[in-house]
């Protein structure tokens, strides 16, 4: 059985942490297959979105399986081989959130650039529970996503925040119930797969290249992709098709 299944539906791609018996704990299986479905998702032509869930019921991914621990520097005790994070492919993922999302679990929703919660979540990073702290980007994306105060209080007592408290402070987008989960994602990715993939793609760079920097530098990055798009064939097609009254017929160039 694969520790994660990756399945392709037309333009859209479903990556499913698949240790439901582990609450979807991070092993080097999952990492690797993690890992290798988002290589092939960003080289995917064909794929315009991806949505990231967990197998079964009680949890999204409870964090890294803890068995697995191993003292050394970070370098080493991580599993060998290629390696992108969700900032770095150049499509929207969403992080389709359920039960338990902690630890790592947490750090790899943080990596996607949406993120809706079922009503049942918790999130948390309780790695100073174990003697360790939130290594996999918590320390770094959570204060950027979240008020510094909040992310602290999460990050130095463990504490979990349900899903109403993770909307909140901006955690995520929207709350949904349990059963209406994956609904919600697919609605949610067919609008996006509705749009031109190239000025997706481009709103993902401009924001996240942009995020750390000041205003007119920022506005610098903005004008690199509002060009980029400006002289794209999308950009011809997007306002023929509105006047026509019309489906635009995208082609993400």
């Amino acid at each position: 059985m694969a520790a994660v299944e990756y399945v392709k539906q037309g333009r859209i791609a479903i990556i499913t942490i698949n240790r439901p018996e582990a609450m979807n704990a991070i092993n080097n299986d999952v990492h690797r297959e993690f890992r290798g479905a988002l290589i092939d998702f960003n080289k995917d032509d064909n794929l315009w979105v991806a949505i990231l869930t967990g197998a079964g019921d009680r949890a999204f991914c409870a964090g890294a399986d803890i068995k697995e621990f191993k003292p050394g520097p970070l370098e080493t005790s991580r599993p060998a081989g290629e390696f992108i994070s969700g900032d770095a492919v150049k499509k929207p993922i969403i992080a389709a959130i359920h039960g338990y999302c902690l630890g790592g679990g947490e750090e790899i929703a943080l990596e996607c650039d949406l993120r809706i919660a079922a009503d049942d979540s918790k999130f948390g990073q309780p790695e100073v529970n174990v003697g360790y702290l939130a290594a996999g980007g918590g320390t770094q994306r959570l204060p950027r996503f979240i008020p510094r105060a909040v992310a602290m209080d999460i990050l130095m007592t463990g504490r979990l925040l349900n899903a109403e408290e993770a909307l909140r402070w901006g955690l995520v987008s929207r709350v949904v119930p349990r059963e209406k989960l994956m609904e919600a994602a697919m609605e949610m990715a067919k609008a996006i797969v509705a749009r031109s993939p190239l000025s997706e793609s481009c709103t993902k760079r401009a924001v996240l290249e942009g995020f750390n920097l000041n205003m007119p530098e920022a506005m610098q990055v903005e004008k690199k992709y509002a060009n980029i798009t400006r002289a794209s064939e999308d950009f011809v097609e997007g306002p023929k098709a509105f006047v026509e009254k019309r489906p635009p017929q995208w082609k993400g160039k």
